[in-house]
């Protein structure tokens, strides 16, 4: 019996990819000012999954087939988690050349920095079961 499931491994990269975005939206943040700036983004969904995808090396991947006899498809990429990409509405640059919608970015720092509370709430109480089991309810 596994004593870390794969829920809290799961929290664990959630944690880990919400503290990666919240450091690309303050980068966005910081160059509010730059002329020329155009924000970036590391998509939620899509870093979480490669982070957890590269938990398990012998899971079979997109682009690898499941099985020695399958055909292999070769299907889009996906870019590291790490990587960051344009925002979907940097066109819309300011007179300088700044893509930056201050509102827009601040709503999102904010909902992101909601989201890694409660991830982090429900890995606290995850634990917190673990830890009763553990001491038989005493602790």
């Amino acid at each position: 019996m596994k004593l870390f499931d794969a829920t809290l491994r799961t929290l664990e990269h959630a944690l880990d990819v919400r503290l990666q975005r919240q450091n690309v939206i303050a980068g966005n943040l910081a160059n509010v000012d730059t002329p020329g700036y155009q924000p970036k983004d590391l998509p939620f969904d899509r870093a979480l999954a490669q982070a957890r995808a590269a938990d398990r090396p012998d899971a079979p991947t997109a682009d690898a087939p499941a099985h020695p006899a399958h055909l292999s498809v070769e299907g889009p990429t996906q870019a590291p988690a790490t990587s960051v990409e344009p925002t979907p509405d940097a066109d819309m640059a300011g007179l300088d050349g700044n893509g930056v919608d201050l509102d827009k970015t601040m709503v999102e720092l904010s909902r992101n920095g909601l989201l890694y509370g409660a991830a982090a709430r429900t890995a606290s109480k995850k634990l917190s079961i673990l830890r009763y089991v553990a001491t038989d309810g005493v602790g």
